[in-house]
């Protein structure tokens, strides 16, 4: 992940926080690194990746476009490896939740 810039994007909402990350993918070539959810989903924090610019224009259209005003952004670029390990972290999460639930799904199925 060298050579990479993050975004942070702070916001109310689940739905707010999903079209923040839509707006961010479609304004330039970003990926979505990770997410959070504190609070049962009042507060999600979005982490993007991707060039500075990319990322830095990103997150200006989600601040200006989001039909919700962000709590808190940031943008860091050429993170220090402390902070990609953190991101790192919280993807390792996020994906064996999604794992999870895909099991989950495929036990139902089974079981109908």
């Amino acid at each position: 992940m060298s050579r990479t810039s993050l975004g942070f994007i702070e916001i109310s909402g689940v739905v707010a926080a999903t079209d923040a990350l839509d707006i961010m993918c479609k304004t330039s070539g970003v990926e979505l690194a990770t997410w959070e959810r504190k609070l049962g989903g009042r507060l999600v924090t979005i982490v993007i990746r991707g060039d500075v610019a990319s990322v830095t224009e990103a997150v200006e259209a989600a601040k200006a476009n989001a039909i919700k005003k962000p709590v808190a952004s940031g943008v860091i670029a050429n993170p220090h490896e402390e902070i990609l390990k953190l991101v790192e972290l919280s993807a390792s999460r996020f994906m064996s939740k999604q794992e999870d639930n895909s099991k989950l799904d495929e036990e139902t199925i089974k079981e109908v």
